[in-house]
């Protein structure tokens, strides 16, 4: 099987975990740490166009997960570290991995929002490597194993 299938597999079944875990998705850390999530994912390569913007927003948007919280909420949270990240890359990028590093206390919350930076990367058909090494990098800022994300 081709990397590509085994990733699209992967993220398939992410995503029906996440659906599985829905109910017990629903805390403040978890909705602030994926939107955080969503934003370094958006942003890994250092720029974001506004089609990109837009796609993430559409895929949070339908998200079934997220749908515990109010769309215009997560949508003002994405922004605001979307606009972190575009304004000072590196900068932005320790205060996200902050926000992010709050669902730490609960492992289940903290996989899961792995989980939702794996699915919102491969949304588009390739989860390049540098949103790959972002991912990774949220894995050791909630202290999880890359690996067990085949990251």
């Amino acid at each position: 099987m081709a990397l590509w299938d085994r990733f699209k597999e992967s993220a398939s079944t992410m995503q029906t975990q996440l659906v599985a875990k829905k109910n017990d998705l629903k805390s403040g850390a978890f909705r602030d740490a994926s939107m955080a999530m969503c934003a370094l994912v958006a942003a890994a390569d250092g720029t974001v166009d506004p089609s990109e913007r837009q796609r993430v927003a559409q895929l949070i948007a339908s998200n079934e997960v997220l749908q515990n919280f109010d769309a215009m909420d997560l949508q003002r949270r994405f922004d605001e570290n979307l606009n972190k990240l575009t304004a000072d890359f590196a900068f932005g990028k320790v205060s996200v991995l902050q926000e992010i590093a709050k669902a730490k206390k609960k492992p289940a919350e903290a996989r899961a929002v792995i989980q939702i930076g794996i699915v919102i990367g491969g949304a588009d058909g390739d989860f390049d490597k540098t949103e790959q090494a972002v991912v990774r990098e949220a894995c050791f800022s909630l202290d999880l194993p890359p690996h067990e994300f085949d990251l």
